[in-house]
């Protein structure tokens, strides 16, 4: 196929999963040898500073902030910008992998919209109303909202203006527009409407983010949620039958006019039920489940102790102790990531460690922004001992860091035998961890010498974080509704592997199995907590009994996971789910008509 545009807030910037997934494509060999072209489109967040930091490290050859113009299709881009009031930013942004070697340089185009033409604006929003039942009136007032649905004409300008919609030699070619998430739905439903034909059109949910919302805000999160869902699809229920209206919530209609689309991706098994929850349309829509890849290359067992040996002297260096065993946990700070269940499972563990005379260590390495810098890092270890001890405010934790850190600091005071060390950094290196981090110890290593990763999330579609130790033979410990659950027991031939511990939250005692759906709809935190106590006994057995106590278990499970890692790496994914499910997108048989 020959031109894939992929809608994004993260064209130019990796923040979370939507960048995992766009640089592992991007980055595949498969996926190279099937689309010919790649442009990322977005908005521009800000044009604070120089021109060559437009693109954060790319190569910018237009840039209407700046009036520079290296590029063919300048008086294109000229005459967009005057039509809809807009800055258009232009050029190539470098994507590579140190796994598997492969540099990619795809378009990208980002529209400044602060100075949009109103009159433009208003007549999109009428055809998304007419065409697609959108009310945008009652989200004018949210930014978040308002600057996708700014983006989509004049981002289509642009892309036609590049000649996406031509093959070169005077013939007709069909572009695919990918919305990720409800970011690129006003683009892909303006492409529908204005250009029919012209365009093919995926939703790729990455999340279903009307579920996510009911899931985080509710004291039951998904012990009451998928709980709920069951009952309900059972007796033919979508969820405003259950929850109510959702009309308030500004990305709710954007994912429900997914339904109009040639095709869309599913991250996982569960977000393929969520998606057909949304309302009955969806009931028999196609829709395709489209797994993310996980970074996979071979691994000897010398370099995985090398990675394990740099993890348990940082351990000793701060804390004072060798541990047996080492235990990570890398993610964003947000409420879906669950937490504090990590607290509830060492909890468990601690039993275990304790009867062998056994040590562990579990890292934690989260954070709500972008880092500390190395000379802040500094300065805390002179002064605080930091990440063995945090302080409140700049430039050590912010407010949900300290909530969080106040359960560790809790723990700790306890702990005998598995104690959490807390590192608030978004990049984990030698310069980033301060003067008693190990010489060359990197995030690989956090992947590469982890006995087990943690990752027991309320709410996870896919969950690449937690499943990325599993091709260098770590266990990976998620709950039973991450899509890697469901990717992992593919990968293993439908068969149980030890590198995985599948935990099921939403498992309930046999006293609350026969409750009703208004019943659960009630459950309170302390209904969850005991339910919750209870499954973290189970894990930690199970975990304590396979973690690997000998060379040859080492051997072992890294030979598993290198077969898992081949089978679940993004060419992979390429191959067997995203360039199919885009040849079905080019048929144009898909979405609501």
């Amino acid at each position: 196929m020959n031109t894939v545009v992929h809608v994004t807030h993260e064209a130019v910037h990796k923040i979370g999963g939507i960048g995992a997934v766009l640089h592992g494509l991007i980055t595949s060999k498969v996926y190279r040898a099937g689309v010919k072209r790649d442009v990322l489109l977005g908005p521009l967040f800000s044009t604070d500073g120089p021109m060559e930091g437009r693109l954060h490290g790319g190569t910018v050859l237009y840039s209407g902030v700046d009036g520079y113009r290296n590029t063919p299709f300048a008086n294109d881009f000229s005459r967009i910008e005057h039509d809809y009031g807009v800055k258009i930013v232009y050029g190539r942004k470098t994507f590579h992998d140190p796994l598997t070697g492969v540099t990619s340089e795809p378009e990208v185009i980002l529209v400044d919209v602060r100075h949009y033409n109103p009159e433009k604006m208003s007549v999109l929003k009428f055809v998304l109303f007419q065409d697609y039942g959108i009310e945008s009136g009652q989200y004018e007032h949210i930014w978040d909202y308002e600057q996708y649905c700014r983006i989509a004409e004049p981002g289509l300008e642009a892309i036609r203006a590049i000649g996406c919609c031509e093959n070169g030699n005077g013939t007709r070619a069909i572009p695919i527009i990918i919305s990720h998430e409800y970011m690129g739905m006003p683009t892909a439903l303006a492409a529908l409407s204005r250009y029919p034909g012209q365009f093919r059109t995926i939703f790729h949910a990455h999340e279903v983010a009307t579920m996510r919302r009911i899931v985080e805000e509710h004291p039951g999160h998904d012990t009451m949620f998928y709980n709920v869902l069951e009952k309900a699809v059972a007796k033919g229920e979508y969820v405003e039958d259950v929850f109510g209206s959702q009309k308030g919530f500004y990305k709710h209609p954007l994912v429900e006019a997914s339904r109009f689309c040639d095709n869309i991706f599913a991250v996982g098994d569960y977000v393929v039920k969520e998606l057909r929850f949304l309302r009955k349309e969806f009931k028999d829509l196609h829709i395709e489940t489209a797994y993310n890849g996980v970074p996979a290359r071979s691994l000897t067992p010398d370099e995985r102790q090398q990675s394990r040996e740099k993890l348990r002297q940082y351990c000793c260096n701060v804390l004072g102790y060798q541990p047996d065993f080492v235990f990570t946990h890398l993610t964003r700070l947000v409420p879906s990531k669950g937490l504090w269940r990590d607290i509830r499972l060492v909890e468990q563990l601690e039993r275990h460690l304790a009867k062998e005379n056994k040590t562990a260590i579990l890292f934690i390495g989260s954070t709500e922004t972008i880092g500390r810098s190395p000379h802040d890092i500094v300065h805390m270890e002179k002064w605080h001992k930091w990440p063995a001890a945090h302080r409140e405010g700049h430039p050590d934790l912010t407010g949900g860091e300290a909530n969080f850190y106040a359960g560790v600091q809790e723990w700790n005071a306890k702990a005998r035998n598995c104690k959490i060390l807390y590192i608030n950094q978004f990049i984990i290196d030698d310069k980033t961890l301060g003067t008693r981090a190990p010489a060359g110890i990197d995030f690989l290593d956090f992947r590469k010498g982890s006995d087990a990763e943690f990752g027991q999330s309320i709410y996870e579609p896919f969950g690449i974080a937690q499943v990325e130790p599993i091709s260098f033979g770590g266990i990976c410990v998620f709950t039973s509704l991450c899509g890697c659950a469901g990717f992992v027991h593919k990968a293993a031939g439908e068969k149980p592997t030890p590198l995985a511990i599948p935990v099921d939250y939403t498992k309930l005692p046999e006293s609350m199995r026969t409750q009703t759906i208004a019943e659960l709809l009630k459950m309170k935190k302390g209904a969850r907590d005991e339910i919750e106590q209870s499954i973290a006994a189970e894990v930690a057995a199970e975990l304590y009994k396979r973690l690997p106590r000998s060379p040859q278990d080492f051997e072992r499970l890294i030979a598993i996971g290198g077969k898992l890692g081949a089978e679940m790496s993004w060419d992979a994914v390429a191959k067997n789910f995203v360039l199919p499910g885009m040849e079905y997108a080019l048929k144009g048989k898909g979405g609501a008509k």
